[in-house]
């Protein structure tokens, strides 16, 4: 095979945000996609593709057409591959292999070009609702569990809000410990994705659509429904929309509400670092977890939807 050529963008993503060690990763990449290749019996076909925090390059196998994934693995995407093998391919891209200690999967190939999120939101919403309810089912062993990340948020919040000056008003600050120390003790034991969203859901052949890239934790899958909210947040109606996430993914509207909240709540101090780091400015995901967060304080004094 000829050498792998790491698209220039994603090398700077990795290297700005972890220096030395990112540098390592990106120069080993070549001979690990050659590694795998050899292991599995695959030839690249196409032009590698990436995300955040991981590469995605087409391969053929004896099987047909796959990608080829190496990840960048952190506290959030270690658990990906555990999470692909529970759901099977019902629902979620399916997964052939795995390695890993190294972050290396090979997946069945979807429609890169065919994402959830061109299709219009009321189609795009109700899609993500049902496969939401499709992918909740008992946890496997996984790294992250809601409620001892929910015992840190209750100590945490208040400090971190401290520590950047008290940006959000203390109201929400104090609902949000509040929600921590009472629902996170009972949070259910079921897989959740943290990350399900409309780019990440491509169109596939054996089902219309699936999901790819998940963020797994075991919890409550109420837990998983902000970022149907933030996605293409100016589309439709914060508390349509929420409404529409819950009766078609049937959760309890009252924990999707606080559970919202709650994650809203952490990336608003999340998106104000961000912002002082930047020296001023604000981007769509601050201003759109800025609205949830208020709107969601909001509904629990009233009903919760219109």
């Amino acid at each position: 095979m000829s050498e792998l050529d790491v698209p220039p963008a994603f090398a700077r993503l990795i290297i700005g945000r972890e220096g030395a060690e990112g540098a390592t990763w990106i120069a080993a990449l070549p001979e690990l996609v050659r590694a795998y290749c050899l292991r599995w019996g695959l030839t690249v076909d196409g032009r590698p593709l990436h995300g955040q925090a991981g590469l995605v390059i087409p391969v053929c196998s004896e099987s047909g057409p796959a990608m080829l994934k190496l990840s960048r693995l952190d506290t959030e995407s270690r658990d990906e591959p555990v999470a692909l093998a529970a759901w099977a391919g019902a629902g979620a891209v399916l997964l052939r292999e795995s390695e890993p200690e190294h972050g290396v999967m090979l997946l069945e190939r979807l429609d890169e070009n065919r994402m959830l999120s061109a299709e219009p939101i009321g189609t795009a919403v109700a899609v993500a609702a049902g496969l939401l309810r499709s992918l909740t089912i008992p946890a496997p062993p996984l790294t992250r569990d809601l409620r001892a990340e929910a015992r840190r948020w209750a100590a945490e919040l208040p400090r971190e809000s401290e520590r950047l000056g008290r940006p959000l008003p203390g109201a929400l600050l104090t609902e949000a410990v509040d929600i921590c120390e009472r629902r996170g003790p009972h949070a259910a034991r079921l897989l959740v994705n943290e990350d399900l969203h409309y780019e990440n859901v491509l169109a596939g052949a054996r089902e219309p659509w699936l999901v790819i890239d998940p963020k797994p934790l075991t919890g409550d899958p109420e837990f998983a429904v902000i970022p149907l909210l933030w996605n293409r947040i100016g589309e439709s109606n914060v508390g349509e929309r929420f409404a529409a996430v819950v009766a078609g993914a049937g959760l309890d509207a009252a924990l999707a509400r606080e559970w919202t909240l709650v994650r809203a709540v952490l990336n608003w101090l999340w998106a104000v670092e961000e912002e002082a780091k930047r020296q001023g400015g604000s981007d769509w995901l601050g201003d759109a977890v800025r609205e949830i967060a208020l709107w969601a304080h909001r509904a629990a004094e009233g009903p919760q939807v219109t």
